[in-house]
C-alpha cells in the first residue's frame, strides 16, 4: 500500500528511539502531505506518542531524519520546532488552568516585539500595536472554536470537551502550518465528537496540515485523507483509510484478535 506521489510538507525517515532495552520507535518512515489530514494509528505501545515527541523536539532520537519543507528539524528544541511551523496538543491538555480562556489563546499568539523585554522601553508603541493585533487574532480564534462566549472564564472552569477545544485553539493561534493533534477525541461523548470532527476538517480548509493520533477507527475513517499504521515502532502500512481499516491482517494486530 502506498500513498499517491506528492511532495510532502514533512518527511520522517528511518527514525529510531529506544528507552533502555525497549525499542519504542524502530526505522520509522512516512510522509505527511500538505493540506491533508494524516491519521497515525496502531495498537497501544506502537510508538505513536514517541514519534510525536521526537518530531516536536520533546525527545531526542537515536538516529533518523525529520524534514520540514526540506529542512532538517530533528534535534531542535520544541521552541525552535514551533517557530519553524509545527505545533501540537497533548493527551494531557497542559492548559494554564488559573488563566482565562482568552489569556490561554493569547499565549499562542507569539509576537516578536512583545517577547523582547527591551522593546517595552525602546518601542512601546510597536508593542502596544502587536498586543492589539494579538488580542484581535485571539478573539477570531475563539470565535472559530465556538468559545467566544467563554472568554473571561478560567480554563479550569470549562467542561472537558471545551478544554479540548481550548487546547486546539491555543495552538491554532500560533498560525503554524502543521498541527499535531494527540487523541483529540479521547474522553468525548457522541455530542462532543459531533462538535470536534467538523472543526478538525475546517483546520485543513484554513490552510493547515494535520497529523493526528486517534484510537477511534470510525473517526479515523471519517477524518483522515491518509493513514499510517504503526506497530512496534515500525510503519507496517500507509494508504487510504479504507485500505488500512479494512485490512484483516492489520485489524488483527490492532484489536489483538
Amino acid at each position: 500500500m502506498s500513498m499517491a506521489a506528492e511532495s510532502p510538507i514533512m518527511s520522517v525517515k528511518g527514525l529510531a528511539r529506544s528507552f533502555g532495552g525497549i525499542q519504542a520507535v524502530n526505522d520509522c518512515s512516512f510522509d505527511v502531505r500538505p493540506g491533508r489530514i494524516t491519521g497515525l494509528i496502531g495498537p497501544n505501545g506502537a510508538g505513536k506518542t514517541t514519534v510525536f515527541n521526537v518530531i516536536t523536539g520533546f525527545l531526542g532520537a537515536d538516529r533518523g531524519s525529520i524534514l520540514l519543507r526540506g529542512r532538517e528539524i530533528l534535534g531542535l528544541s520544541p521552541h525552535q520546532v514551533e517557530r519553524l511551523g509545527v505545533v501540537r496538543t497533548f493527551q494531557h491538555l497542559r492548559l494554564w488552568s488559573k488563566m482565562t480562556v482568552l489569556e490561554n489563546v493569547l499565549l499562542g499568539c507569539a509576537t516578536p516585539a512583545g517577547e523582547n523585554v527591551f522593546s517595552l522601553f525602546l518601542r512601546p508603541g510597536a508593542v502596544r500595536a502587536e498586543e492589539a493585533r494579538a488580542r484581535e487574532r485571539a478573539m477570531e480564534v475563539l470565535e472559530f472554536f465556538g468559545l467566544s462566549g467563554r472568554t473571561h472564564e478560567f480554563a479550569e472552569d470549562l467542561a472537558y470537551p471545551e478544554q479540548k477545544l481550548l487546547s486546539m485553539a491555543r495552538i491554532f493561534a500560533a498560525d503554524a502550518p502543521v498541527m499535531l493533534l494527540d487523541e483529540p477525541a479521547s474522553g468525548l461523548d457522541g455530542e462532543s465528537l459531533r462538535r470536534i470532527v467538523p472543526l478538525v476538517r475546517k483546520l485543513v480548509e484554513h490552510g493547515k496540515t494535520v497529523l493526528l493520533i486517534e484510537h477511534n477507527m470510525e473517526l479515523i475513517s471519517e477524518l483522515s485523507d491518509d493513514v499510517v499504521f504503526l506497530h512496534q515502532g515500525r510503519v507496517l502500512a500507509a494508504g487510504a483509510p479504507a485500505e488500512i481499516t479494512r485490512d484483516p491482517a492489520l485489524t488483527e494486530i490492532y484489536f489483538g484478535v
